[in-house]
């Protein structure tokens, strides 16, 4: 009797995730063993702060319950000034990754969903992601800027459209096949690409599985999957190159992994109406900042000196 694929996608995320773990871990001790006076964001190996482990916490129990972690995260680094803009994407995928994980171990036991598009979906994303960390973590700070910003505008528009009931309510189907699973494949691998820009894949996902006549439902394993596998890939891409916060990360990762636990076994499900309207509100003054910041003049100098200096 053979393995059951739902049980053989558990045991590779179980490896991914050691995998993942070992190599931050290695990181970790390297940094560690500089001694640094003055250490960069991604060589600060201390332990986090109390707000930096609570912020995992809270963006990652709303997190498991749909709301998406990444928007509302970048939120608080602007606010608090608690990450520079350009290690921000690195720092979100880092930090989120182990949340996310045991958040596709809850859901995915608890939810069904058929095991092809499920499969497929997650392929596309982890290739995605792949591909577009190996971009985003050498871009300079200017470039993140603007990314992040028409990202998370971008990521707005669809929150607003869903709330105002703008898009198909979905169907009853647990998965799909031929023109409508090549539609989902090709998506997903965008949406991957652009986890690594900082933007995170729940919402623009859940639409997209919606728009396919899928049943809602089903868009919890599949995103929570399609990041648990994607995420450590696109994640250890950027530790290696060093383009991340380590402290803010392992703070994150802390918090959010007893947020996503509480939320997924305990709570499950909340009337989450308003806190929807005021994440709409948080990612499109964010989305603003970021934009400003990107087209401020002490920018345009710094790009002009850098272009200079080559």
């Amino acid at each position: 009797m053979g393995i059951h694929p739902i049980t053989a996608l558990m045991s590779a995320l179980g490896v991914l995730t050691a995998v993942y773990i070992a190599g931050w871990a290695r990181a970790v001790m390297a940094v560690r063993s500089l001694n640094s006076r003055e250490p960069l964001p991604a060589t600060d190996a201390r332990f986090p702060t109390p707000p930096m482990i609570g912020l995992g916490f809270v963006t990652n129990f709303f997190d498991a319950l749909g709301i998406g972690s990444f928007a509302t995260s970048t939120a608080a680094f602007k606010l608090f000034k608690m990450v520079p803009d350009r290690v921000i994407p690195g720092t979100l995928n880092a930090g989120h990754t182990l949340p996310t994980v045991a958040q596709a171990f809850i859901f995915t036991s608890i939810i069904p969903v058929d095991t092809v598009t499920l499969l497929s979906l997650i392929v596309a994303a982890v290739l995605g992601a792949w591909l577009g960390a190996g971009i985003v973590s050498g871009w300079p700070k200017r470039n993140v800027q603007i990314g992040m910003g028409f990202a998370l505008l971008g990521a707005a528009i669809l929150m607003l459209m869903t709330q105002l009931q703008l898009f198909p309510g979905g169907g009853d189907a647990l998965g799909v096949r031929g023109i409508k699973l090549v539609i989902g494949v090709v998506g997903n691998f965008f949406l991957g690409a652009l986890m690594t820009l900082g933007i995170g894949l729940y919402a623009p996902c859940m639409i997209m599985v919606s728009l396919l006549g899928m049943n809602p439902t089903a868009a919890f394993p599949i995103m929570m999957n399609s990041c648990a596998f994607l995420m450590p890939v696109g994640s250890l891409r950027f530790i290696r190159e060093q383009s991340y916060s380590l402290r803010v990360a392992l703070g994150l990762a802390i918090g959010g992994v007893v947020g996503s636990i509480i939320a997924g076994v305990f709570v499950k499900s909340l009337d989450l109406n308003t806190v929807r309207w005021l994440v709409i509100a948080v990612v499109l003054y964010t989305a603003a900042t970021m934009l400003m910041s990107a087209f401020s003049k002490d920018q345009e100098h710094e790009a002009a000196s850098a272009r200079a200096r080559v």
